[in-house]
Order: C-alpha cells, then sequence, then structure tokens
C-alpha cells in the first residue's frame, strides 16, 4: 500500500492511497495515514481512486483518523472510490460518516464550503 501527499489550493492536503486495504495493506498504512491526518489540524481530500479493495481494517483506518480530524477541528472527505470500494462503504455505513464524492474536484469544493461555515 503507497501514501502520496500533493498540497492543493487553499491549505487543503491531498492524500492518494494506493493498493488494497485488506489485512496486509491496512496494517501497512494505518501508522503513515494516521501521521499525516490525526497529528493535526487538517482539511484533507483522501483520494481513493487507486485503492482495489477495501476490507474492515481499511475501513477502521478512515473512520478513526476521520474522527480525530474532526476532534481537532478539521475535517477529511473521500473522493473517487473505484465501483467496488464504494460499495463497500456504502454497505457499511461509512458514507453517513465520512461524505464520499466521486471526484476530487467535488470533494474540494465540498470540503472548502463546509469549513467556510464552521
Amino acid at each position: 500500500m503507497d501514501l502520496r501527499r500533493e498540497q492543493l489550493a487553499d491549505g487543503v492536503e491531498k492524500i492518494s492511497l494506493v493498493g488494497r486495504m485488506d489485512s496486509i495493506g491496512g496494517h501497512d498504512i494505518d501508522n503513515r495515514f494516521a501521521a499525516v491526518v490525526a497529528s493535526r489540524k487538517l482539511l484533507a481530500v483522501v483520494d481513493m481512486s487507486e485503492v482495489s479493495f477495501l476490507a474492515s481494517i481499511g475501513i477502521r483506518t478512515l473512520v478513526v483518523n476521520a474522527r480525530a480530524q474532526s476532534s481537532h477541528g478539521g475535517g477529511m472527505v473521500l473522493a473517487s472510490p473505484q465501483p467496488l470500494v464504494a460499495e463497500v462503504l456504502k454497505m457499511a455505513g461509512i458514507d453517513t460518516i465520512i461524505p464520499v464524492y466521486p471526484d476530487v474536484d467535488s470533494a474540494f469544493s465540498a470540503l472548502m464550503a463546509s469549513s467556510e461555515s464552521r
């Protein structure tokens, strides 16, 4: 599992996850993802377009870090999940905890709008 970071406009960070968020990949990425997302106040778009599989350990990583970000006063949204991953997010109810958008641009716009209303 790989993690890539990119600065977007207005201080928003795009975090791209690449690979399978299964027991091996999820464990591999958990600490690195938490170090980026949960350690400070942040507005983050998590690009899921290159995540080919999402298991419960990956879901846990996303939820724990989204909640940590929320407690810091920041925000985290998910963008561009592949159809199988989007289905898992919906079936697990994660889309009610972490907003999910079809692409990075709409995720960025929604994140900016929500941060302005805080």
